[in-house]
């Protein structure tokens, strides 16, 4: 069965699947570090205070695409979203594919 429900609630749902990972987050000088307590305290976001630039873990934006049946763009968009609800602080540029050459 299917069901639509509009961009702001879907975003609504995001959130909520986001604050439940229970991220650390972690700030510093020049940058916010949001650690996965699961992974073994592995980053998975970091924000730039200066520029407002936001690193974004590949396979964070694939896991709520994958889950949400999003494009990798929607998801990030929702991420820095997020990202700038929870510091209150504007998100600048979100690269493609930050630490893409890590694997976890």
């Amino acid at each position: 069965m299917k069901y639509k429900i509009k961009d702001s609630q879907l975003e609504s749902v995001i959130f909520s699947y986001l604050d439940s990972q229970g991220f650390i987050l972690v700030d510093y000088k020049s940058s916010i570090h949001f650690i996965d307590p699961a992974d073994d305290n592995y980053e998975v976001i970091r924000y730039i205070k200066d520029d407002g630039w936001c690193g974004i873990y590949r396979y964070l934006v694939e896991e709520i695409s994958s889950y949400f049946s999003l494009d990798n763009t929607e998801s990030k968009a929702i991420i820095a979203k997020w990202v700038e609800n929870k510091l209150q602080m504007k998100v600048g540029e979100t690269p493609n594919d930050y630490w893409s050459e890590y694997e976890r």
